[in-house]
């Protein structure tokens, strides 16, 4: 059975951990309503997505 001979040091794992990060979402504007969305998603306030509309929302 494969068992490390000796521990890895902090420093190796706190290196190989350092790109573990989080990364903030892109963000497109709507070409509809000019509100920010995910891209390739529907857009939240007026239902549009690639110039169509796909959700009946109150505000259309």
């Amino acid at each position: 059975m494969a068992v490390p001979k000796k521990n890895q040091s902090n420093q190796r794992t706190r290196k190989r951990r350092a790109n573990w990060k989080g990364s903030l979402q892109t963000l497109t504007k709507c070409t509809n309503c000019g509100e920010t969305h995910r891209p390739h998603n529907v857009c939240g306030s007026c239902g549009y997505y690639n110039g169509k509309q796909f959700i009946q929302t109150a505000e259309a």
